[in-house]
């Protein structure tokens, strides 16, 4: 049995229609605009016979019969009489309409019709007949390391671009709305690795988008170097370049666990990435969900994607879009909101608030604004999520090192003993903040507020780094002594790294004295 969903995108209507060999006493039905089809899809966009959908030993296909304006499967043309293994969550683009997998169930009996035109269908594709020039639908990527090819730079803003990537080999993405990925680049001959939210749905797998905003020194420090890996990016990535992306995706910013029905998305600059991912597969994938955009931008030149983001408005009555910028500009009329989201804004634009879901997302001084601001009006805050998105991380002077003071030599020693390894740094009780990384032998004074990752990086301690937030485990170093405290969750370590001392240390501070094998 193959459950559909056949959506028209244009007016928001949907139906579902289950078809089973064994029940329609048939392995092949028709979709187009002509009246005897199996699914009438009645738009001039669609030819009369479009293509079709088949079954073939408990498999499903679809089929492009020659049709006239093309089909498309999770954003990929099809090929003209070329099959495509369908499963569960693939999209069918046919004109103005999605059908879309829902669930595929095993067939336990078919009719003797069915098993003789199965058998001819056999015979016609071949046995093993891969899916055509599409990836093969059982081809996913799997939480490894990947190599991805940028296909398409696409200018958003005059400092945002969006990067298209596929994967080498051809593979199909797999990831949850709302996710980040980190990215491992070699930079002046140093690597590094950066997190950014992908900005596409999982809903079109063929490709894996992310929106990076070119990153300036501030303006009241001059001297703080600029966006090291997006601006980068923006000068140095070109169209078939390759880069490396490391593990799968990551985060629990996502809205796909039991979607709630009724949400609102709060995001400001680049803060809008997995708001825009998360919006796009609940459009395509045809939620019954009612959602609230809000966004702040500098301007009305700074709306990142917002010809999409209209045309999601116009196309869903269920999605309301608001848009509030802080910086008008001459000569450009503006008829949205003005200012910084508050209290009357936020009534405005979504007055019943305090029944939705809440994402926001964006620099960490306007996450902690929208929390206070909703926190303050009552809002039930256990439906509450944010995703930190490119916040500065606290910076204290480099403090110069204090090497561990070892006991003195005996002059007349004439036998060396080895070092017991459980004890090869000396414990110097301290309840000030430090760090000693064993394996250079140095200590540092720092800050209670600092996490021992920065500590490294301002010391020239090489560990590696992903997310900077405690959810990829790239950081994890082991502990060997001392207590820490963690600035949010440590989801990036799972038991097995617990039982063997290890920490998370982008969100590791240290209290006292702390020893890590680095």
């Amino acid at each position: 049995m193959l459950k559909v969903k056949v959506v028209n995108y244009q007016t928001g209507k949907f139906r579902q229609r289950e078809l089973e060999p064994a029940k329609d006493n048939k392995f092949e039905w028709l979709i187009g605009r002509k009246a005897d089809c199996d699914l009438v899809l009645n738009s001039p966009e669609v030819s009369r016979v479009h293509g079709k959908i088949v079954w073939q030993q408990g498999q499903y296909f679809f089929t492009d019969l020659g049709s006239t304006d093309g089909s498309r499967v999770n954003n990929e043309e099809l090929e003209v009489n070329c099959n495509y293994l369908l499963k569960e969550d693939d999209l069918i683009r046919v004109g103005n309409f999605i059908v879309a997998i829902e669930k595929i169930a095993r067939q336990v009996s078919v009719p003797p019709q069915a098993h003789n035109g199965a058998a001819k269908l056999a015979h016609s594709l071949g046995e093993g007949t891969s899916p055509g020039s599409l990836v093969n639908s059982s081809s996913k990527s799997n939480g490894g390391d990947l190599i991805v090819r940028c296909q398409q730079i696409i200018d958003e803003t005059s400092d945002v671009k969006t990067f298209r990537f596929v994967a080498e080999p051809p593979t199909l993405f797999n990831y949850q709305p709302g996710q980040f990925v980190n990215l491992e680049l070699e930079i002046d001959g140093k690597r590094v690795v950066r997190s950014y939210s992908i900005s596409s749905p999982p809903s079109r797998p063929s490709s894996l988008e992310i929106t990076v905003k070119r990153v300036p020194a501030p303006t009241d420090t001059p001297n703080v170097p600029p966006g090291l890996v997006s601006n980068w990016l923006h000068d140095n990535l070109q169209v078939g370049s390759k880069i490396k992306l490391l593990g799968g995706a990551m985060g629990k910013f996502t809205c796909t666990f039991n979607p709630p029905h009724k949400l609102l998305m709060i995001s400001a600059g680049s803060g809008i990435t997995p708001m825009l991912s998360m919006s796009k597969w609940l459009y395509d994938t045809a939620r019954d969900c009612d959602l609230v955009f809000f966004h702040n931008a500098r301007s009305a030149d700074d709306i990142i994607m917002r010809q999409e983001l209209e045309m999601l408005a116009s196309r869903q009555p269920n999605f309301r879009l608001a848009v509030s910028i802080t910086r008008p500009q001459l000569g450009s009329p503006w008829l949205g909101f003005m200012g910084r989201l508050d209290e009357a804004m936020l009534q405005n634009i979504a007055p019943d608030f305090r029944e939705r879901t809440v994402y926001v997302c964006g620099p960490n001084g306007f996450m902690a604004a929208v929390k206070q601001m909703l926190s303050a009006l009552n809002f039930p805050m256990d439906n509450y999520h944010e995703e930190s998105f490119g916040g500065g991380k606290k910076k204290s002077k480099k403090s110069a090192p204090s090497y561990v003071q070892l006991p003195a030599i005996d002059k007349d020693i004439d036998k060396v003993t080895a070092p017991n390894r459980e004890q090869s740094f000396t414990s110097i009780p301290s309840s000030s903040p430090k760090v000693f990384f064993s394996q250079s032998g140095q200590e540092f004074d720092c800050d209670e507020e600092e996490s021992i990752l920065d500590v490294a990086e301002q010391q020239g301690v090489a560990i590696r780094s992903g997310c900077r937030q405690g959810v990829c485990g790239v950081c994890k170093k082991r502990k060997l002594e001392g207590e820490i405290r963690y600035e949010g969750e440590p989801d990036g370590l799972d038991e097995s790294d617990r039982n063997e001392g290890l920490i998370l240390t982008c969100i590791a501070s240290p209290i006292g004295r702390v020893a890590i094998e680095a």
